[in-house]
């Protein structure tokens, strides 16, 4: 799973932005083009999807490339909270109140069933407490964790940052599927399952690949456009620098309110004066699908527009229409696409257990994030064995990421070359009217391209630490 800026993929849900790409790769709230359908008599399958063999996915507890990831044993210890002969509880986080999106809740939901009915973490059942933090309430709800639960799996909250402190204080490990702030991202006791590329920025293969090989032309009249937000503004400011480092000129840099506008006519008319070739868009798709029209209704085409990874669901083809044959739409992704599971037996793994377990639910990008963190978590845990601890888990999933692909949902977690550089693997998927394409954007790597990063990003701030609050590691039991 590629990730964004040293981090992963990461959300933000700000005022009325529904959603905003930070410099972690991820997504929140934005649906692939596969939703879910109650099973029925033969092997139906979702839309989109074709017959395939038997998943890889089975109550045996295997997932695609992943072998015994859950399964039985006899469990007799309870050694730390949390953990007893019978369960491991543990939070996943979420912003469903506020977003109504469930994403996260969802896949936690199907990961638990099935791993459970394969017979769980070495015998233990795992129970997994939804925390809502509803936008503004993830100190809270992490204070609720801190309580009771053994670790923080699979999840994400839009203001991250206010947990981070309890989290680290109650001494509780961490692997989300989405982390926003800076103050969390990368921070003490947090594994990701993407892995970690600190220092370098991330985007730097697919940004690179647009202006230098796919619209050279494009690269002397670069546009970016934010939602008016702080995260946004820091995001368009460091991508700024990035197209200047990768030989590019950005020759327009605006902000509109965050709420969106009414009238996005003079924004499509200073792109279209302002020349702009290509198209950095920050913030929520639906406003893009009204800019992309009122840019197609002044009779402007750009050469390429970022549309990114929030961009990634059925909704924004519906929005976009006819205008996705005038502008050209790219994201960014980090997984194997949902259109093309039926050549990837470990996304199509992941359709059939949504169906089996939480059908009508839609498969997200978050939601694929999610079961990555979630199989990572699993099988740090299972090689604990019945001595299963936080240190335990922590040090087994440090260790564990390295390399890892989710059993093949995902792009292999970061990497390094000789000279430490880190080695980022990335896809890209065009929108078009009827629906999402894979472009050919030259893999090197099976379907992926892994790209050695060389261009430093340096955050504004950096991630919270134990020893910011008086603790170490040998204080992790």
């Amino acid at each position: 799973m590629r990730t964004r800026s040293a981090l992963v993929v990461s959300i933000c849900v700000l005022a009325g932005l529904t959603s905003c790409r930070s410099e972690n790769q991820s997504a929140s709230s934005t649906s692939v083009a596969a939703t879910t359908t109650a099973p029925a008599a033969g092997n139906s399958q979702p839309a989109g999807t074709t017959a395939s063999s038997p998943p890889s996915a089975s109550v045996a507890g295997s997932f695609g490339s992943l072998k015994d990831v859950c399964g039985p044993g006899s469990p007799t210890a309870s050694p730390t909270q949390g953990v007893t002969a019978s369960e491991i509880d543990v939070s996943t986080f979420t912003d469903e109140g506020f977003t109504k999106t469930s994403e996260m809740p969802d896949t936690a939901a199907v990961f638990t069933a099935w791993c459970n009915a394969a017979g769980g973490i070495n015998g233990r059942k795992i129970v997994s407490h939804t925390r809502d933090a509803r936008l503004t309430e993830d100190r809270q709800r992490m204070i609720e964790a801190c309580k009771s639960d053994f670790a923080v799996v699979g999840g994400g909250a839009a203001f991250d940052q206010a947990g981070v402190k309890d989290r680290l204080t109650c001494l509780m490990p961490e692997i989300p599927a989405q982390v926003v702030s800076v103050a969390n991202a990368g921070s003490d006791l947090q594994v990701l399952a993407a892995g970690k590329t600190p220092g370098y920025n991330t985007y730097e293969g697919y940004f690179g690949w647009l202006i230098n090989e796919q619209y050279p032309d494009s690269k002397s009249a670069v546009g970016i456009i934010s939602g008016d937000t702080a995260v946004t503004k820091d995001i368009g400011g460091v991508d700024q620098k990035l197209f200047e480092a990768l030989g590019g000129t950005v020759t327009y840099n605006d902000l509109y309110p965050a709420t969106g506008v009414t009238d996005w006519t003079p924004y499509a008319q200073a792109i279209k004066d302002g020349g702009v070739k290509g198209l950095v868009y920050l913030g929520d798709y639906r406003n893009l699908a009204k800019l992309e029209q009122s840019l197609t209704d002044i009779g402007y085409t750009l050469d390429w527009i970022d549309a990114n990874s929030n961009a990634y669901n059925p909704e924004f083809i519906t929005l976009g229409g006819a205008n996705l044959a005038h502008q050209t739409n790219y994201a960014d992704l980090g997984v194997y696409p949902i259109e093309v599971a039926a050549q990837n037996p470990a996304t199509q793994s992941l359709i059939d257990l949504f169906k089996q377990y939480k059908p009508g639910a839609t498969i997200t990008l978050p939601a694929i994030n999610a079961f990555s963190s979630w199989l990572l978590f699993a099988v740090s845990a299972r090689d604990c064995g019945d001595q299963l601890t936080r240190r335990c888990l922590y040090d087994n999933a440090t260790k564990t990421v390295a390399g890892l692909d989710g059993g093949g949902l995902t792009t292999p977690a970061d990497t390094t070359d000789s000279n430490g550089k880190p080695r980022v693997c990335w896809a890209a998927v065009q929108a078009t009217p009827t629906g999402w394409t894979v472009p050919d954007f030259k893999a090197t790597d099976g379907f992926f391209r892994c790209t050695t990063y060389t261009i430093p990003s340096a955050p504004n701030g950096k991630p919270k630490t134990l020893a910011d609050y008086g603790k170490t590691l040998d204080d992790v039991k």
